[in-house]
């Protein structure tokens, strides 16, 4: 073999291996991973937004969170509703965030919930993300006091 095509063969193989890890982030999640959303969410009389559901994750090397953003109407703006920190043990575990978010950008009513159960994992120095697992959700926001 000569080198010019060993070391084309070696760099194939080295791209093929640094691909790898951004493969594992568009998977599909494992049946044991799973994040969901509770069907209500509320929203308080200041605006602030309150969303729940539940998670399960296994093993991980970095921190993992649980993140939460919502929508109203046909839009693409979503809105971000705190962040949760999860343990990857295997059980099954509630999440609640919190936020306030624009003004006037929510109200009671229908809405559109993404959670996403993402874990920074530490790769070359850096933290990168990694998703254990993603939902979406219509859920209905209910007015509390």
């Amino acid at each position: 073999m000569s080198f010019r095509l060993a070391l084309t063969a070696a760099v194939g193989a080295a791209l093929l291996l640094l691909a790898a890890p951004a493969l594992t982030v568009t998977a599909a999640a494992a049946p044991a991973e799973s994040v969901t959303v509770d069907p209500a969410g509320r929203i308080a009389s200041d605006g602030t937004v309150t969303l729940s559901g539940t998670y399960r994750c296994l093993g991980s090397t970095g921190p993992v969170f649980v993140g939460s953003s919502v929508r109203q109407g046909s839009g693409d703006v979503r809105q971000g509703i705190g962040g949760t920190r999860a343990l990857c043990d295997g059980a099954e575990h509630a999440w609640q965030n919190t936020g306030k978010p624009a003004p006037d950008a929510l109200k009671a009513g229908p809405a559109r919930v993404e959670a996403t159960l993402m874990e920074l994992k530490p790769q070359g120095g850096l933290p990168l993300p990694s998703f254990h697992a993603t939902t979406e959700q219509d859920i209905t926001l209910t007015a509390f006091h």
